[in-house]
């Protein structure tokens, strides 16, 4: 369908969607309905660029983040059917010198099938992956990888639980490469966009200024209409990919098809019907059908049900539904990325345009009379990444009630969540029409997940010496700065003073500070001045903790007034940032996390 014509049969959710790009403060937005009848619509509104005016049209390129697994799995779906490698393929016999830490490789190694479902328990990425501007657009994907260490550690038995993994997709774009012999992107374009029809679309790397420039591309945006042009990224294969509007239509319909593309068969229909239906993990065994399967995942919006993926990166958002029982899909692209805005009304909008039928929820029923012993303080298991677990530990917890009738989930940031149990150990969120959690028990270990995050139960007292770590730890600190700047400003702070390296040490972490004013965030993994002056101070201050300390029992004798409790104060402090050592947060080295 012509996009003008798109537009025109479109035009009452163009308007909302106009009027909600203006309240959200979000430049613009292209989007695609596939209708019941096989039509494509395809719409666009707002500002293909804020600086320059440009208006954004349907046939406008966008980026669309991690919404590139989704084709990406296709690519590795087609090798499967092709017979060029097996779901159960051990992903070290395909690439034999990775460094992968797998405690379970004799009876579960990582085999393609948990790389493609997130099931493999790998780490998400590291902030190094993430933020810098090191990679080129043709640098070798192993250099993603290249770090040693801990970086390639499964976390949790591949195949049992669901942890997002933006480098599982990076070590799929490597076996492509090793299977096929060339570029993974080459492959993708030729042999998975070019039959499905994708003409506009590409996985080679494509920005908005330069030798790869598109004059089609969106600009990306951030709040208060910055723009930011797209960077090349090291796990790539995770989220490099430039799309149409039009292109993800003809997406959708090879997702709800079954495989077969010009009378053969290009995906096998098993794997086809394994797409979003999650296989294996513990918590599909216990009974929830929520999760994700070999390329998107279940979701329960609004009480419709569908298989989605949505997509984030730098300067864009992406959301791709498809509903195989209603025969419609949608897709929509936003050349903002914003951190206060709803993307989620504009998916609304979508269903409702699509008039996609509701369905009733699940009804309730009698929970097992074990609920209660559920009830505690939960951590992820595993965390997104690992180098931050103790960010994870102490302020990602949430906490399970049971009151008899409702079981309440509530964490630590954010609004606590009612459950209504659905009989055994399911239950139902308020806004869910299916089973949206189970509880599930393994080997004395109390756990409940919602198909896309598992939570273990911590032991409560290892949380209250971590929580009283951190509020000694934070106490000992102000102490010494309060205290210390209190003693300066009456010129009572000598050199001698047991606070005076103490103090020093916290004013210093002021150094870095205008350093990563002026550095653009996309560096903040790179080795830079600001991010050297930070690893520099942060592990100076133990040491001044130490050295004051030191210098408190040397003279403990001669200590009057609030001196007296100087050691106190610093003990206090030295214990919280020895934790941090201990969890590897000490020093901040910004470009090893």
């Amino acid at each position: 369908m012509p996009a003008a014509y798109a537009q025109e049969a479109n035009s009452s959710l163009a308007g909302d969607i106009k009027a909600g790009l203006q309240e959200e403060g979000l430049t613009g937005a292209v989007w695609t309905e596939l209708q019941p009848d096989g039509k494509i619509v395809t719409g666009a509104a707002g500002l293909k660029n804020a600086a320059s005016g440009l208006p954004m049209q349907a046939d406008t390129k966008v980026q669309v983040g991690s919404v590139a697994k989704v084709v990406l799995a296709l690519g590795v779906l087609h090798l499967v059917s092709e017979g060029k490698l097996t779901l159960d393929t051990p992903l070290d016999q395909i690439l034999p010198k990775l460094a992968l830490k797998n405690p379970w490789q004799a009876s579960d190694p990582v085999r393609i099938r948990h790389l493609l479902a997130h099931t493999a328990g790998l780490d998400d990425l590291r902030f190094w992956q993430a933020f810098s501007t090191r990679p080129l657009p043709d640098t070798p994907l192993a250099d993603a990888f290249g770090h040693g260490g801990n970086l390639l550690r499964v976390h949790a038995r591949p195949g049992s639980r669901y942890a997002y993994s933006n480098m599982g997709y990076g070590l799929l774009g490597m076996v492509i490469e090793k299977v096929t012999g060339q570029p993974y992107e080459h492959y993708l374009d030729t042999q998975v966009l070019q039959p499905l029809g994708m003409k506009d679309s590409t996985f080679a790397f494509v920005t908005q200024t330069g030798p790869q420039a598109d004059p089609r591309l969106a600009m990306g945006h951030f709040e208060r209409g910055v723009t930011q042009t797209a960077v090349p990224m090291y796990l790539r294969p995770a989220g490099q990919f430039t799309t149409t509007a039009g292109d993800m239509g003809k997406l959708a319909q090879f997702l709800m098809g079954d495989g077969q593309l010009q009378g053969s068969s290009f995906i096998a229909a098993p794997l086809m019907a394994a797409l979003s239906n999650p296989v294996g993990t513990q918590a599909a065994l216990a009974g929830l059908e929520a999760g994700h399967g070999l390329a998107l995942a279940t979701r329960d919006r609004h009480n419709v049900l569908g298989a989605c993926h949505p997509g984030t990166t730098v300067g864009f958002r992406a959301m791709l539904c498809v509903y195989p029982e209603q025969k419609s899909a949608f897709f929509v692209a936003f050349n903002t990325d914003s951190e206060t805005a709803d993307y989620e009304r504009f998916n609304r909008l979508l269903m409702r345009d699509l008039e996609l039928p509701l369905r009733p929820p699940a009804a309730s029923g009698k929970p097992a009379a074990t609920v209660e012993n559920w009830e505690g303080v939960y951590l992820p298991s595993p965390g997104a990444m690992s180098s931050m677990a103790w960010v994870d530990t102490v302020f990602g917890f949430v906490r399970l009630k049971w009151d008899g009738d409702d079981l309440y989930l509530i964490p630590f940031q954010g609004q606590p969540k009612e459950l209504e149990p659905l009989g055994g150990l399911l239950f139902r969120a308020s806004d869910r029409s299916a089973p949206s959690h189970v509880l599930m028990q393994a080997d004395g270990r109390y756990m409940f997940s919602d198909g896309l995050h598992t939570y273990e139960r911590a032991s409560m007292l290892r949380m209250l010496v971590l929580w009283g770590s951190v509020a000694l730890g934070l106490a000992g600190l102000l102490y010494v700065l309060l205290v210390g700047l209190w003693r300066a400003v009456r010129r009572k702070l000598k050199r001698s003073d047991q606070l005076f390296a103490p103090l020093l040490s916290v004013v210093a972490l002021l150094l870095p500070v205008p350093f990563f004013v002026f550095q653009s965030f996309l560096r903040l993994g790179d080795v830079t001045m600001a991010s050297v002056l930070l690893a520099i101070v942060t592990g100076a201050l133990p040491l001044a903790m130490a050295f004051g300390l030191a210098r408190c029992w040397r003279g403990r004798l001669q200590a009057h007034g609030l001196e007296k409790f100087d050691w106190i104060a610093l003990l206090a402090a030295l214990q919280w940032l020895l934790v941090l050592a201990w969890w590897g947060l000490l020093p901040l080295v910004l470009w090893q996390l």
